[in-house]
């Protein structure tokens, strides 16, 4: 439906789960896809699902976490294609626990991965595209980023800043053809909430309780999630910027 024909798309975690499914959508939609990933072997995976089903796509190995890393894969870029089109800052990692469960090295962790990386990552590649004056950042938040969740101390704090950071950027940006949103997911049906459950003393009854915070009385899966995102950073949404794009199955209908 909508197309990115001759865009050039870069996406952070695209190993597995969300970033993968957003990684497909964009291909399939007619864009050259740079899948990004700490683990190489993941990354390669999905560049090569891609292709073989007649897409674009280039693997990249980098940790976002690390401004060297971020900046190499920007020079990557710009040398292969001359520049950058559509970046997702979707990696993250999340962590269990109330403040008296989350050690300052949790909250580190979290914020080195969640925040600095969509920092390090957006400061990459956002001076091309201000030459250029065009380019969609999409960051990738959670509903953990617009109301609170039990148990999630640095989760959601880290999520909180993801959607600061987003509005931020929007506002700085926004007369510069740069478009910045982030998506903000309910649960999803991933292996990045897999092995949230597994830190549960009983992950089948967690799991059960997951799926029905959500009204609509299920996870989302990864695919609903990429269309989001197709949808975002096509022209189709060149209306909107600094959005927190909530699509959580009805979770924050009632807060």
């Amino acid at each position: 439906m909508f197309s990115l024909s001759s865009r050039v798309a870069l996406v952070t975690g695209a190993g597995s789960g969300i970033g993968a499914a957003i990684a497909d959508a964009f291909a399939r939609a007619g864009a050259l896809v740079f899948t990004a990933d700490r683990d190489e072997k993941s990354a390669s995976a999905t560049a090569a699902r891609i292709r073989e089903a007649r897409g674009e796509a280039e693997s990249l190995c980098g940790d976002v976490s690390l401004e060297a890393d971020c900046q190499r894969m920007a020079t990557t870029v710009h040398e292969r294609c001359g520049r950058l089109d559509i970046l997702v800052n979707n990696a993250g990692i999340g962590h269990v626990g109330t403040l008296l469960q989350t050690s300052a090295a949790d909250l580190d962790r979290l914020y080195a991965v969640n925040v600095r990386g969509v920092f390090n990552m957006s400061k990459a590649f956002l001076p091309a595209m201000l030459q250029r004056k065009r380019g969609v950042i999409l960051n990738m938040a959670s509903i953990g980023g617009v109301v609170g969740i039990r148990d999630r101390l640095a989760y959601c704090a880290s999520k909180f800043a993801v959607v600061g950071i987003t509005k931020a950027m929007a506002l700085d940006h926004a007369r510069d053809g740069i478009r910045v949103n982030c998506i903000c997911p309910g649960r999803v049906e991933t292996p990045f909430v897999a092995q949230r459950l597994k830190e549960y003393p009983d992950p089948e009854k967690a799991y059960e309780e997951m799926a029905a915070t959500q009204a609509l009385g299920r996870m989302g899966r990864p695919e609903e999630i990429a269309a989001a995102a197709l949808y975002l950073a096509s022209d189709e949404a060149s209306f909107i910027t600094g959005s927190d794009f909530i699509i959580d199955g009805g979770w924050s209908a009632g807060k």
